[in-house]
């Protein structure tokens, strides 16, 4: 009988265990398929331009921790994402931009870090120069726009055909948020480029002397007295039929050397810039050209920045000396070429030395030019004359360049022009 009562007391004790021990796996199981359902219920937000980042289900057996890529605490069974191959509290995981939860469905990534698409949007996607909107995407989706080659201008494609307009010297096009300064022949001239801009005749006198100097410093001196005459764009077009024979750049030309006598509308006095950027009350008068050599006269664009004046005028130079000189007739790109080649050499002397003539120091070549330092913004646009120059596509102007600059550097100047003397072809 005692057995028996033992027996039936280690039973029941059994009984109560198993229960105890099937109750407790239980609950382990209810957590664990909590957590797995909140873990594949938690909403994941999505990479940019629909590439869905899908969590993947992760399934952690009690007892084994999950550390927040945001603040490194435990998760613990709550809610949590899981993106870019960790796991997060909802709160933790925020946009690098502007620190705030990403709670979108969808978010941009850069190198590796979230953002609120608006937020990538406003910080990675480009936005245009001149109308100041993102830049819009093509029909493939990819973003598209246009660059100026130096200034790295960035715009809206349609913006080359919808009338937006460029400054006449530095070629860029003009924002919405400012407003270039319109001259008289219908031609842009921006703020920076106004700034050094020669108006009139008798202000590019001191420009005159310093090229002058320039060619005498090459033992190049031009005997012969040559006038130099600013002039607006429609006097310069109607000088340059009115010449038997010459050489014009397009799509603008903005210099010419005169061989004809004519009758020039030249720039008498500056125009003053009145209301709404306009130039106002420029004054111009008639110049009779006597023809009393070869050479009757030099014609520059005014409202051009003095270092862009320099240099066509230094090319303009070059032509009246080597008609001066008596050189046979020759090709375009040899003639053409040299002269460019003038305008590159004193172009090149003037950022070297760092200054230029100052304009309102002499009112006539004989008085000798004070000197300015050049800002950094006019070294700027010098550079990008150099760079017209130097990347000009043209078979004249700019083969013509490459050809010349490179027989003056191999052979310097002087042998370079003696080979054009007697053969009309640059040295090889």
């Amino acid at each position: 009988m005692d057995r028996a009562i033992a027996l039936s007391l280690s039973e029941e004790s059994q009984k109560g265990k198993n229960v105890i021990d099937r109750d407790s796996q239980l609950k382990d199981d209810e957590q664990l398929a909590q957590a797995i359902q909140e873990s594949l219920n938690a909403e994941s937000p999505r990479y940019e331009y629909g590439n869905a980042y899908q969590p993947a289900p992760v399934y952690f057996p009690p007892g084994l921790s999950r550390v927040c890529a945001g603040c490194y605490a435990e998760i613990g069974y709550g809610q949590y994402l899981n993106c870019l191959n960790a796991v997060w509290h909802p709160q933790c995981f925020r946009c690098h931009a502007c620190n705030l939860p990403i709670s979108d469905y969808e978010f941009s990534t850069s190198g590796n870090k979230p953002y609120h698409k608006s937020c990538h949007k406003e910080n990675h996607h480009p936005k245009c120069d001149v109308c100041k909107k993102f830049i819009p995407t093509n029909p493939a989706g990819l973003i598209e726009y246009r660059a100026h080659p130096f200034w790295v201008q960035k715009y809206c494609p349609y913006h080359e055909h919808d009338g937006t307009p460029r400054c006449c010297s530095c070629e860029r096009m003009e924002p919405r948020d400012t407003t270039y300064v319109a001259l008289n022949d219908g031609r842009k001239l921006c703020l920076e480029c106004l700034d050094s801009a020669i108006m009139d005749s008798n202000e590019c006198l001191p420009l005159y002397a310093d090229i002058q100097q320039f060619y005498e410093g090459l033992h190049m001196k031009v005997e012969q007295h040559v006038p130099l005459l600013l002039v607006e764009r429609q006097a310069l077009n109607e000088a340059r039929e009115g010449e038997k024979n010459g050489h014009y750049h397009v799509p603008e030309t903005r210099g010419l050397c005169l061989s004809e006598e004519q009758t020039i509308s030249t720039v008498s006095r500056r125009p003053r810039i009145g209301a709404g950027n306009r130039a106002m009350n420029m004054i111009t008068e008639p110049f009779k050209l006597r023809r009393h050599c070869e050479v009757t006269a030099i014609l520059i664009l005014y409202g051009l920045p003095r270092l862009l004046t320099g240099s066509i005028l230094a090319h303009e130079m070059m032509h009246a000396w080597l008609r001066l000189k008596g050189y046979p007739s020759l090709s375009q790109d040899v003639e053409e070429g040299i002269c460019q080649v003038l305008a590159h050499m004193w172009l090149d002397s003037k950022l070297k030395s760092g200054s230029v003539c100052n304009l309102a120091s002499a009112s006539s070549s004989s008085s000798a030019p004070k000197r300015d330092m050049i800002s950094q913004s006019e070294r700027t646009l010098g550079e990008f004359v150099k760079h017209q120059i130097e990347s000009d596509g043209s078979p004249v102007y700019g083969e013509g360049f490459r050809a010349g600059q490179w027989a003056v550097g191999k052979y310097g100047l002087q042998e370079t022009l003696n080979h054009i003397w007697r053969t009309g072809s640059f040295p090889h």
